[in-house]
């Protein structure tokens, strides 16, 4: 997505998106020409991107059953990218049939497939909202009138930090979002880091910059995973903390090697 001059963000199918090249590491067809070709070139400087992709979205699935199964029954998933198999509200309806979902994302594809994905659901529906303007996020009325934010609440920030490139702006979208919530809500995240590979990270920090697929001020690599524990300030860290997401309560063999997969994640409870 790009600014317009109102400050809007507006669709432009030749710039890449982030949320579209990850659905093409996810064997998506949701993906134009831009993101495809910023994929082949990412690819080229990590081979292991999908692989890392889809533990992503292991992950994501473990902690959303967490959340229900400790009794969480509004979910808020800002970032949400574009629906693909085990969507969040798929996966917490199995367990808790009666939660509420409601799915954020600044980018207008996103929101009119995710409308016509959930049309027939009337406890899941999808905003249009950026967020780098927590206030106004929560108080969108699609968004109040399915979450009552006096009551706990999961908040849902997976793969979306990463592209919020400067670091003051990133912390206080978590810290705006940690306010407005109730005790008992918790806050889940995953975030690639530098830590293990920090030359390719490095390479592939600018050719996202590079290629216009995020915006803000330019940084010479990712985040590393000590900078990403900051995010978790104030909040309890549920075990087993902050972890390279194989390793987050794992429930089978894993796929890959630990090392392998360059992206952390925890859940964070407000006490």
């Amino acid at each position: 997505m790009v600014p317009s001059k109102t400050g809007r963000l507006t669709f432009d199918p030749t710039i890449p998106n982030a949320g579209r090249i990850a659905d093409y590491f996810l064997g998506g067809k949701d993906n134009f020409a831009a993101d495809r070709a910023a994929a082949q070139i990412a690819l080229a400087l990590a081979p292991e991107l999908p692989a890392m992709s889809r533990e992503g979205r292991r992950f994501l699935g473990r902690a959303v059953r967490f959340l229900a199964e400790s009794g969480i029954r509004q979910f808020i998933d800002i970032g949400c990218g574009l629906p693909t198999q085990g969507n969040v509200h798929e996966m917490v309806h199995a367990v808790a049939p009666d939660a509420r979902v409601v799915y954020v994302d600044n980018d207008p594809m996103v929101v009119v497939h995710a409308q016509a994905l959930l049309q027939d659901d009337l406890l899941t529906t999808v905003v249009e909202a950026d967020a780098r303007d927590p206030e106004r996020l929560l108080s969108n009325p699609r968004l109040t009138g399915m979450i009552d934010l006096d009551r706990p609440v999961a908040v849902l920030l997976f793969s979306l930090l990463q592209d919020v490139t400067d670091d003051v702006l990133a912390m206080q979208i978590v810290t705006e979002l940690q306010k407005a919530i109730a005790p008992g809500s918790y806050v889940a995240l995953s975030h690639a880091v530098s830590d293990l590979r920090p030359e390719t990270t490095a390479k592939l920090a600018a050719l996202y910059q590079d290629r216009g697929s995020v915006t803000g001020p330019r940084r010479d690599n990712l985040r590393t995973k000590a900078d990403v524990g900051r995010f978790f300030d104030g909040l309890t860290l549920v075990e087993p903390g902050l972890v390279y997401v194989p390793r987050w309560r794992p429930d089978g063999i894993a796929l890959h090697r630990p090392d392998s997969v360059w992206v952390v994640g925890g859940v964070g409870r407000k006490e």
